[in-house]
């Protein structure tokens, strides 16, 4: 087998990936911790990659999507119900599939149990989940990822050997503490909050990323250096002139309107950029955001955007611009121009040499690709799980070779073991308590229950054939690669969690008249249409509402919102926010608008840390007065919402009745005797007026929710 052999059996960019996650040194995975107190700087956080928990509460979402890896067993395909987590942190530290990457264990906090060496991981009501048990559910959903990783260090660690190259204990921990001395922090507290913020177990970072980042760097001899333009680069992109700008996207085949078309009416009134924006740009967060975007400094993006922006003037608007080869089109206009930076000859020194660090890192990340790059091209690779064909050419029980050297099945499944064990096993606990109830309950769920419920969900995101029945092909696939899940994980671990939920719970939802008639008075009645500001300080908010007061015009109340609101939607679009309907789940903010007549101001609303000022446009026309044409389909929205309100409470019920001994955690829970809801005395969500919460009571619209 030869190097392109090598090249077609391993996933394509899988050890681009892991070379990205192990530089630059600052961006390490232990760059992703939420600092207490303080804010971690910018460079570590746009690298930050996040370790998969599965921790959570229960929780209703109106979209089904597949479960988030580490994850496993959550019934998502409907509601979103989060499995809580036993774990007291972190997964066991373990042995290597890699000879030259040695286990290094952590002198800090006691470590939990080896996953490796237990017979059995966890005991739910007396039914035993099995190390065997686990380690398949790990491999089913990790197994790929994780020998990817297997397959890259091998070849790291050939190359280190190859060169008399030996990465000890002592190389790893003076590397941790350069890393933690960036932050300022000393090696145990950067140590701990890596284990507290992202589960991250010391012996895990020094193996699976502080060892591999040393070899590589060893190995690949690397020299970079850092030229004085290249600094002062990135200091003019970071501390220099910006541009505030508002953008419109746009396909350059569009047919109606044109692009030019479009350019015609932002010429006409600029100051309708950000409606325009709304209505046309193909990019949705940019449209919603009424095309606002971040402030365009200098050597960070397309040359010719940037040059356009710093040209304009404020209020202006460009032309049209070809980016991406001309397939795409952009329009700007000005808002404001940002003046540079000032620093201090006292500051410069210290900020020039975080600039140098940061492109070393990045230099140094991008030379070590190149260098593995090479290896990965010369090296002799079988991956029967990337090509499950090629079983025959390796002997039973092995699952890859790496130049002639073997990973084992039993390897690959300890490894996923020791990185995954404690996530997935949230997950088989959550299945196993399912699969008990449903088995005492006499219940089961079935394929055409499997197969009506991912329908269901395709209808309710909108996937429709052209004759309005549901798309469930196209729903799969594009599900499955938004998560990165094959469709057999997606039926499993979303899917079936959510049937067997509602297979537990279903009869004991209802809908009445009252909550009919609240659901179309919030999605078909009338609303009101008003300007608002939010302030985080009551005596600002008194200033602000009496000089709305005073100067009691349409106009001056954005400007005060532009100046003045915390919140960043209502501030950006000069107070706009979307019409206030009935029963949206605020009832301050709606009895206060719907008291309100066109032009008239609200007092200040104040709603726990926030004050609100709304200033009404008028009210809008019904959308539906049939009550009739909408009754079923009412009925249905608001039985799914119910519905998952009591499938949150169902799973809540069955983890706190369990005896759940998590070996792997070390932890024990005992069923909640006193107090614990039977089923039948599950209480359904109430609203301010101890009537049961229509549908849309689930969630508050706009920038003004709480």
């Amino acid at each position: 087998m030869n190097g392109k052999d090598a090249r077609s059996s391993a996933r394509p960019g899988a050890w681009k990936q892991w070379i990205i996650g192990l530089f630059p040194g600052v961006a390490l995975v232990a760059a992703a911790v939420v600092f207490r107190g303080a804010s971690p700087p910018a460079e570590a956080m746009a690298q930050a990659p996040i370790k998969s928990t599965s921790k959570g509460s229960a929780t209703g979402n109106p979209r089904p999507a597949a479960p988030a890896k580490g994850t496993p067993a959550r019934p998502v395909a409907g509601p979103a119900v989060l499995p809580r987590s036993t774990a007291a942190g972190g997964t066991a530290a373990g042995g290597s599939a890699i000879s030259g990457a040695p286990v290094i264990r952590g002198t800090g906090a006691k470590a939990p149990p080896n996953v490796t060496t237990l017979s059995v991981v966890a005991v739910v009501n007396s039914d035993q989940i099995t190390k065997n048990d686990l380690g398949r559910e790990c491999v089913r959903r990790y197994g790929a990822e994780v020998l990817d990783t297997l397959l890259n260090k091998q070849l790291l660690a050939e190359a280190c050997a190859a060169q008399g190259i030996t990465i000890t204990e002592q190389d790893v921990t003076e590397e941790i503490d350069r890393i933690a001395g960036k932050f300022g922090l000393p090696r145990d507290r950067w140590l701990a909050l890596l284990r507290e913020e992202r589960n991250f177990t010391e012996a895990q970072y020094r193996r699976e990323v502080v060892w591999p980042m040393l070899a590589l760097r060893k190995a690949s001899a690397l020299n970079v250096q850092v030229s004085q333009q290249e600094v002062k680069t990135a200091f003019e992109s970071e501390y220099g002139p910006k541009v505030r700008c508002r953008l419109i996207i746009l396909d350059a085949g569009r047919i109606k309107p044109t692009p030019k078309e479009i350019l015609a009416l932002v010429k006409a009134d600029p100051n309708k950029f950000g409606k325009l924006a709304q209505q046309y740009c193909e990019d949705p967060s940019v449209a919603a955001a009424s095309g606002v975007i971040p402030p365009i400094s200098l050597h960070t993006g397309d040359p010719k955007i940037e040059d356009a922006a710093f040209r304009l003037e404020k209020g202006q608007a460009s032309g049209i611009i070809p980016v991406a080869d001309g397939k795409k089109l952009v329009i700007l206009r000005c808002e404001d121009h940002i003046p540079e930076q000032y620093i201090g000859p006292k500051d410069l020194p210290t900020v020039q040499k975080k600039l140098e660090e940061r492109i070393r890192d990045n230099k140094t990340r991008y030379a070590a690709a190149n260098f593995f790059a090479d290896v990965h091209k010369r090296a002799k690779i079988i991956n029967t799980i990337a090509e499950p064909g090629k079983k025959k050419e390796v002997p039973t029980g092995v699952v890859a070779l790496v130049n002639g050297k073997q990973i084992t099945y039993q390897q690959l499944m300890d490894e996923c073991l020791i990185r995954f064990g404690g996530d997935v096993l949230d997950g088989e606990i959550n299945r196993k308590l399912f699969t008990q109830e449903l088995a005492k309950r006499k219940l089961a769920v079935g394929e055409q229950d499997i197969e009506a419920e991912i329908a269901r969900a395709a209808e309710a995101n909108g996937y429709l054939t052209p004759d309005k029945q549901p798309d469930v092909e196209r729903w799969i696939k594009d599900i499955t690669t938004q998560d990165g899940v094959t469709a057999e994980l997606y039926r499993s671990d979303a899917v079936w969690p959510s049937v067997a939920l509602k297979k537990l719970c279903e009869k004991r939802v209802q809908v009445t008249e009252l909550d009919l008639q609240k659901g179309f008075d919030s999605n078909y009645g009338e609303r009101v249409r008003v300007l608002a500001i939010v302030l985080s300080d009551q005596r600002q908010a008194q200033r602000v509402w009496d000089m709305a007061r005073n100067n009691a015009t349409d106009t001056y109340f954005s400007q005060l919102a532009q100046q003045y609101s915390v919140e960043p939607s209502s501030r950006a679009n000069g107070g706009e926010v979307p019409p206030i309907c009935k029963h949206s789940g605020s009832p301050e903010i709606e009895k206060e608008a719907f008291a309100l007549k066109a032009g008239e101001l609200s007092g200040i609303i104040a709603l726990e840390d926030q004050f609100i000022l709304l200033r009404c446009l008028g009210r809008t026309e019904p959308v539906q007065k049939d009550f009739a044409a909408v009754e079923s389909e009412l009925h249905k929205d608001i039985f799914e919402k119910k519905l998952r309100t009591e499938m949150n409470r169902e799973f809540e019920r069955l983890r706190d009745s369990a005896q759940i001994d998590n070996f792997l955690a070390g932890t024990v829970q005992a069923p909640k005797r006193n107090g614990a809801p039977s089923v039948g005395s599950v209480r359904p969500a109430l609203d301010a007026n101890g009537a049961i919460a229509p549908a849309a009571a689930t969630s508050p619209r706009g920038p003004l929710k709480r």
